[in-house]
């Protein structure tokens, strides 16, 4: 059975599941880091969840798109990645540095 867009039940249900388990990923990251103590326990919950609700959601459009567009997705999703892992790293040794002097 399809539906408007072209989809199956089964392949808009998992489409479907996903989107929303990303978004529960997204809230729950911001919910860690408005409620964790320090900053290491901060940056640990917003770069894991977001980047775990990213790839999700990247998952979940997957099906909507077509080869080109899937492939940027899935690039936006690699950058965004390498890009929270090198920031969250900075980030990190920043507030051991601060941490250190005081």
């Amino acid at each position: 059975m399809m539906d408007s867009s072209g989809l199956s039940l089964f392949s808009l249900m998992c489409s479907s599941a996903l989107l929303v388990s990303g978004l529960v990923f997204f809230v729950a990251g911001s919910i860690g880091m408005l409620r964790f103590p320090d900053s290491y326990s901060r940056l640990h919950a917003v770069t894991k969840a977001d980047s775990l609700g990213l790839g999700c959601i990247v998952a979940g459009l997957m099906f909507y798109g077509g080869l080109w567009q899937n492939l940027l997705m899935l690039f936006i999703w690699l950058l965004v990645m390498a890009s929270g892992s090198v920031s969250c790293q900075l980030l990190a040794r920043f507030a051991k540095s601060q941490q250190d002097n005081a």
